[in-house]
């Protein structure tokens, strides 16, 4: 049984297929060096989010059955699923709270209850009672997202579909490879992504947990479908397009340095079953040729996906999330929150509560700085406004040009006009948060050691963070 927390473990090397190549943007660097990996469009709007919800919601629990990440394998009567209180406008309000910038919704989970309009087989909202089998979440939930200004995204699993016997990718519980109860699954999953990315306008991406097999591994066909209505969204996952990776847990953190960029494997193969991507799923690889950036997920509730009962006490401390937050989006990361929503159709109200406390601590840490800059080359200067004192850094490199920077030292012009080193590092990438020793200075200076070409920072700014929440 492959989940997110066990993938890194299961599988080997896959075989090349006849299957589209992940997109691909290069740009010429300076000083002869080769050519280096930058994001498309699509994925530097998906980094720019640093923080996005999942919310995880299914037949099973509208039903009131529970068991841990949603894995039963029983048909459940459709007409069970009647989510009274169902609301997308109050599950936003988690998001804004937080800060997010993009949400996605289990449009079908494990179960295989579809919570949109389809008639490609009878086991949706459709049967359901709830708004006399004429509702649909995901167009309430897209709908919801754009009135509160988030990017909206779907998850959609062809990994497992209970409805379907799909286990392990593949039909009959997993022994349906290359069967036609197979090829007849394969095309019903094609017909159910074509609805998905072509009726709800533009998506910031569409997740495939446990990332979804392609025709040469016996899957269904669809890149072709994803790139012809999605252009400028994120695809993740698969052994040929990985748009970002997973870090390798649901800890909502990752390890120091950790980069953008990720090795080609055997055939060109990439994603978390490939043998080159396991051993730097958390780090990433400095000299790696396809741009994949990380995405540090984590459950809002230790460790449920899923709502249930009396697991209020169970969310993450704000001293937990801001530790995430350090450790995922200070690290050059994506940080994904997984949001329950009840039995009725509702985010409980002491997760919104826990979610609008973080994301205050990070406007009064981050909301303004004591200064901050832009600038390009090895030595980028910063004058503060008057000697005072800081323990913060936030950098951030222009990724439009792929990350450059390879080692670094911020120094602090202290009385006597002494360059006092107040911090190192390695990957500044997307967004690096730093933390050193309160020290009063009149300015500071990135010195960059060591890059790749020359570096050009988007954004160079110090803090004062005091202490406590």
């Amino acid at each position: 049984m492959i989940t997110r927390r066990s993938f890194v473990k299961a599988g080997g090397t896959l075989l090349a297929g006849g299957a589209l190549r992940p997109r691909l943007s290069f740009g010429a660097d300076e000083g002869g060096n080769p050519p280096s990996p930058r994001p498309t469009p699509a994925q530097l709007a998906w980094q720019d989010c640093e923080i996005g919800l999942l919310y995880s919601f299914d037949l099973a629990i509208a039903a009131g059955i529970f068991s841990g990440n949603n894995t039963h394998r029983e048909r459940i009567d459709p007409a069970k699923y009647n989510p009274v209180k169902l609301d997308t406008d109050q599950w936003l309000e988690a998001a804004r709270a937080a800060g997010a910038k993009y949400a996605v919704f289990t449009a079908t989970h494990f179960n295989g209850f579809l919570q949109w309009q389809s008639d490609l087989y009878p086991y949706g909202v459709k049967q359901a009672a709830w708004r006399n089998g004429k509702g649909d979440v995901v167009a309430d939930f897209v709908a919801s997202c754009r009135k509160a200004g988030i990017k909206p995204g779907i998850y959609y699993s062809t990994h497992r579909n209970a409805y379907q016997t799909v286990w392990g990718h593949y039909a009959d519980w997993g022994r349906g490879r290359n069967t036609e109860k197979q090829k007849a699954y394969n095309r019903i999953a094609q017909g159910q992504l074509e609805e998905l990315c072509s009726r709800y306008g533009e998506l910031v991406q569409i997740w495939f947990d446990a990332g979804v097999k392609l025709p040469h591994e016996g899957g269904p066909d669809v890149l072709g479908i994803f790139e012809k209505h999605q252009p400028n969204s994120v695809f993740y996952h698969s052994s040929r397009r990985s748009d970002h990776r997973w870090v390798g847990n649901e800890v909502g953190r990752v390890r120091y340095p950790c980069w953008a960029t990720m090795p080609k494997g055997e055939g060109g193969d990439v994603g978390h079953n490939c043998k080159a991507w396991k051993r730097c799923l958390g780090s990433g690889d400095p000299g790696g040729t396809v741009w994949s950036p990380g995405m540090a997920d984590a459950p809002l509730r230790n460790h449920n996906w899923f709502w249930k009962p009396g697991q209020d006490k169970s969310v993450h401390s704000l001293a937990g999330l801001m530790g995430m937050y350090y450790g995922s989006v200070g690290h050059n990361c994506n940080l994904l929150l997984g949001e329950v929503i009840t039995s009725q159709g509702l985010v409980p109200e002491h997760d919104i509560a826990r979610l609008a406390e973080f994301g205050k601590e990070v406007r009064r840490r981050f909301g303004k700085s004591v200064a901050e800059t832009t600038g390009a080359g090895n030595s980028i200067e910063l004058k503060l406004p008057q000697p005072q004192s800081i323990n913060h850094m936030i950098a951030m490199e222009d990724i439009a040009r792929g990350e450059r920077i390879r080692k670094y030292t911020l120094e602090g012009l202290v009385t006597g006009g002494v360059w006092k080193p107040l911090c190192t590092g390695e990957c500044i990438g997307h967004k690096r948060i730093q933390v050193f020793d309160p020290t009063e200075v009149a300015a500071v200076r990135l010195r960059v050691s060591k890059a790749m070409a020359t570096p050009q920072l988007r954004r160079l700014a110090v803090f004062d963070v005091a202490k406590g929440f």
